[in-house]
């Protein structure tokens, strides 16, 4: 990637941008070491995503060039022991060229400003602890970690 001191733009996504969010979906599976997902992502997510009165909102990085390189993905979620709601980032990801060009710091920005937008009070999200590249990230930013962990039950 070209190097410019054009600020990134971040803005929200629009069913246009379903094919280019679900080829980064897949590359961040990938580098989280996740399984792939069943056919129809696409389709599944656009149907949640756009919704009227829909509670979930992606926010994409656009390159100085217009080129869609990352995302963040959020949606309201309940904290019983606050009896307020708060932001749920559940995933942030930027494809590795775009790494290191502010492209993040702006993504971040982004979902700080939705949430006081929508008048929650903070962004909670986890990463892997394995994942150095964003721990170093998001102590950068100010942000703090709680020590958990996260499980998972089948319901089917």
């Amino acid at each position: 990637m070209e190097h410019t001191s054009a600020a990134p733009v971040v803005r929200p996504a629009r069913p246009e941008d379903l094919p280019r969010l679900v080829e980064l979906m897949r590359e961040h599976m990938v580098y989280e070491r996740s399984a792939p997902r069943t056919a129809g992502l696409a389709d599944r997510l656009g149907a949640q995503l756009f919704a009227d009165g829909a509670r979930l909102w992606v926010l994409l990085a656009e390159t100085p060039g217009g080129e869609v390189a990352g995302y963040a993905a959020c949606s309201a979620e309940f904290s019983f022991w606050e009896a307020r709601e708060y932001l749920h980032m559940d995933c942030l990801y930027l494809a590795e060229e775009a790494r290191g060009h502010g492209l993040g710091a702006a993504l971040m920005d982004g979902v700080a400003a939705l949430a006081r937008e929508l008048g929650l009070g903070h962004v909670e999200w986890q990463t892997p602890d394995w994942n150095e590249g964003a721990i170093r990230f998001y102590d950068r930013l100010g942000a703090t970690a709680k020590p958990k962990l996260r499980y998972a039950l089948p319901a089917e």
